[in-house]
């Protein structure tokens, strides 16, 4: 347990192909880490992932770190964050785009970050919500504080994987609830998650929030399926 415990913190080997980590790496390698397919979507107004909401929900940014690719690095380094309990990865991955993002001056405007809740069971099982640990990432270089308390998934859904869009919108359309109203009056708020597919579960989201007097959404997550 203290071996799996001090892999978490300090792994020693490649998340994105599993190759030995050199003394100076930490979480990927040199050479994984170079060909990630960053997407620099946050540098155009009228990118893929802010297309995708078009007509759907009024959003002020959108924009995904990198390009999800089947069998590549970045799938690799989702399935570590989501399955194998290495939480603190996506703190890194959230620090890394965040700078990114802080250095082409992108999202300046936002007041808190907001993840995208699991169920309390969900959470339970997990032990941790993988888009609030991106979420604590992106806080840490931006300077924004995090919100996870005012929005709620009220209901618990199955998974998004094997579901088309329309499914996906109906699996979604309903689980959530926003409290503590007075907190996100006249805020611009970042919704985060881990991938963004059709966007039926971001979507559904914002629309709770954005009942909420002055409010406005922008939206990042790390990575973008193409469908």
């Amino acid at each position: 347990m203290l071996r799996e415990l001090y892999q978490t913190i300090y792994p020693h080997v490649c998340y994105g192909c599993s190759a030995d980590l050199a003394k100076t790496e930490c979480w990927l390698c040199s050479i994984c880490k170079s060909n990630l397919p960053i997407t620099h979507f946050h540098r155009y107004t009228s990118n893929p992932v802010f297309q995708l909401f078009a007509g759907r929900v009024p959003l002020i940014q959108a924009s995904s770190y990198y390009l999800f690719i089947k069998e590549s690095a970045v799938q690799h380094l989702l399935h570590a964050l989501k399955y194998k309990n290495v939480s603190n990865l996506g703190v890194a991955i959230g620090e890394w785009y965040a700078e990114e993002l802080r250095n082409d001056g992108a999202y300046n405007s936002i007041d808190t970050i907001i993840p995208i809740p699991l169920h309390k069971s969900k959470l339970q099982k997990r032990g941790y919500n993988q888009s609030e640990m991106f979420a604590k990432g992106l806080s840490k270089q931006l300077n924004k504080p995090v919100n996870n308390s005012s929005v709620v998934r009220a209901m618990a859904t199955s998974t998004q994987t094997r579901k088309n869009r329309i499914e996906r919108w109906g699996n979604v359309e309903f689980v959530f609830r926003v409290e503590e109203d007075d907190t996100l009056i006249n805020k611009h708020i970042l919704l985060v998650d881990d991938v963004i597919t059709t966007g039926a579960t971001l979507e559904a989201c914002a629309n709770q929030i954005l009942k909420i007097q002055g409010t406005s959404i922008s939206i990042a997550t790390i990575a973008f399926a193409k469908i």
